[in-house]
């Protein structure tokens, strides 16, 4: 089958429960979709968490992801969650290609600059940060991770996270000397253009860092 040719599909699966994230997630893979190319189709895990925010729920939902990768067809899939779930797992139950968003992030903020910026949700999730950048062996390229203390649900509301955004982003480049940002979390897609902007600094989104790898690599 050739690779433009409309039957070719990646599947991004949003791996927790909520339909506005994966609302989020599909709005901002639009420039991404272009005519006669393979077909960028947006799930959400119904039986997933509301959020995915602890170890826990990474560790229940991890399964689920596999299963839910192995049961449905596509020739590349993208695990929308920055603690990608399940991502080593569904890769052993299927022979496509199945990219975590995480990892896809830090591989497009490394080749865009020096020092990596990560902006997390919450604090809990620094230390599974910090194990994630430890096996990508990458640790010497990561300038700080910060919380802006905001939950997954939390992530609609544009006047409550922009000035978050900004305090926190601000932070990572004046103090911590990150040349490049990475969110750590698909609900905060919406936001990346007012953040680059803002800061005049390359803002990484690792869903859409993840699905460009997952074009590449069906066309290719």
């Amino acid at each position: 089958m050739n690779a433009t040719e409309p039957g070719m599909r990646v599947l991004v699966l949003n791996p927790n429960s909520s339909a506005s994230v994966t609302r989020v997630l599909d709005e901002s893979l639009a420039p991404l979709r272009f005519p006669g190319g393979p077909r960028i189709e947006c799930q959400t895990l119904s039986d997933g968490p509301a959020a995915i925010e602890s170890d826990e729920d990474v560790r229940e939902v991890g399964p689920k992801v596999r299963d839910y990768v192995a049961s449905h067809d596509a020739d590349a899939y993208v695990i929308a969650c920055f603690s990608d779930p399940g991502v080593v797992e569904a890769r052993r139950a299927s022979a496509r290609p199945v990219f975590g968003m995480a990892a896809s992030g830090y591989a497009a903020a490394i080749a865009l600059g020096g020092r990596v910026g990560v902006i997390s949700i919450l604090s809990d999730s620094l230390a599974r940060h910090r194990r994630q950048v430890r096996e990508l062996g990458i640790e010497s390229r990561i300038a700080a991770d910060l919380p802006l203390e905001l939950g997954v649900l939390e992530l609609s509301d544009p006047a409550e996270v922009t000035p978050r955004l900004l305090e926190v982003g601000g932070a990572l480049v004046r103090k911590h000397g990150a040349d490049v940002l990475v969110l750590g979390c698909a609900g905060l897609a919406a936001y990346r253009g007012a953040l680059e902007s803002s800061l005049d600094v390359p803002v990484i989104e690792p869903v859409q860092a993840a699905v460009g790898l997952a074009l590449g690599t069906v066309k290719a």
